[in-house]
């Protein structure tokens, strides 16, 4: 007598179900289940797989394994999936990230008045920085930066900061995955002129980009760490090279090190020692 076919499976995943291999498919639907999720109150596993283009079986291992980590969880009363605390949780790393702006505005604005520049905050993602944040020069040439706009980290006064402030291996990967395109002639295109320059920066608190990215134009950039000392975001200034000199950098260099450590402070976060990239 032929055995009888097992249950869809139903209801709360058991706990000792074993997430599957780590593969880059299974870890893209398991995001693509959390991201319906996301749009909706509460959703059965049947429409949530038909949803997700998924058979019931895979979505519900997929469903186990972000349950396991409380990215979602099981509503008993209405056989219902729904969002976990953990995705709530992680979620919030976001804005926290956007509070370094919003903290920073006000030194932005004494930044700006002090040098006559336009001063950015911006923050790292994936090997770039964002810029979230802006104050502009009122000179008539100026520095302009759309929020939102991504730039390379090798060839921006605040990338180059943050680069400094992490370790050599994981700048590296950074190199690996993004290369070091060059810009200008003055594009730090070799790794080894690169970390020469990023020990500099690191010794002295606040990187340059001299015309690393635009002809013309340089930035002073300086990094701002969380509380666990990691460094997540970065205060700038860019103007002209007439207006920012060898003088104008040595002077104001240390004053966009201190605006950096200021916004450190505000958004409880620590600067530690560091290896750096040497």
């Amino acid at each position: 007598m032929p055995a009888a076919p097992l249950p869809r499976p139903r209801g709360r995943p058991r706990a000792t179900h074993a997430p599957e291999p780590g593969a880059v498919q299974a870890l893209d639907r398991a995001l693509g289940l959390l991201d319906i999720l996301a749009r909706s109150d509460g959703i059965s596993l049947s429409e949530l797989s038909h949803r997700a283009n998924l058979a019931p079986s895979s979505a519900y291992r997929l469903l186990t394994t972000l349950a396991a980590r409380g990215f979602v969880e099981f509503l008993e009363r209405d056989q219902q999936w729904a969002i976990g605390v953990e995705a709530f949780r992680t979620g919030m790393a976001f804005p926290r990230r956007f509070s370094i702006a919003t903290a920073g505005r006000g030194i932005m604005q004494e930044l700006t008045h002090t040098s006559g520049e336009t001063a950015n905050i911006a923050i790292f993602e994936n090997g770039e920085i964002v810029f979230v944040s802006q104050i502009e020069s009122l000179e008539p040439i100026r520095a302009f930066f759309r929020t939102g706009e991504r730039r390379p980290a090798h060839a921006s006064g605040t990338g180059k900061a943050l680069l400094a402030e992490m370790p050599r291996a994981a700048v590296e990967r950074i190199i690996n995955t993004k290369g070091l395109p060059r810009f200008t002639e003055k594009t730090l295109v070799e790794p080894q002129a690169l970390f020469a320059d990023l020990a500099l920066a690191h010794r002295r608190g606040w990187a340059l980009d001299d015309e690393e990215r635009n002809a013309g134009m340089r930035c002073i950039g300086a990094a701002v760490f969380n509380e666990y000392g990691d460094p997540v975001a970065g205060i700038s200034i860019s103007g002209p090279v007439a207006r920012l000199d060898d003088a104008a950098v040595a002077r104001l260099g240390p004053l966009v090190m201190a605006s950096a450590a200021e916004i450190t402070r505000l958004v409880g976060g620590v600067s530690l020692p560091r290896a750096g990239a040497t």
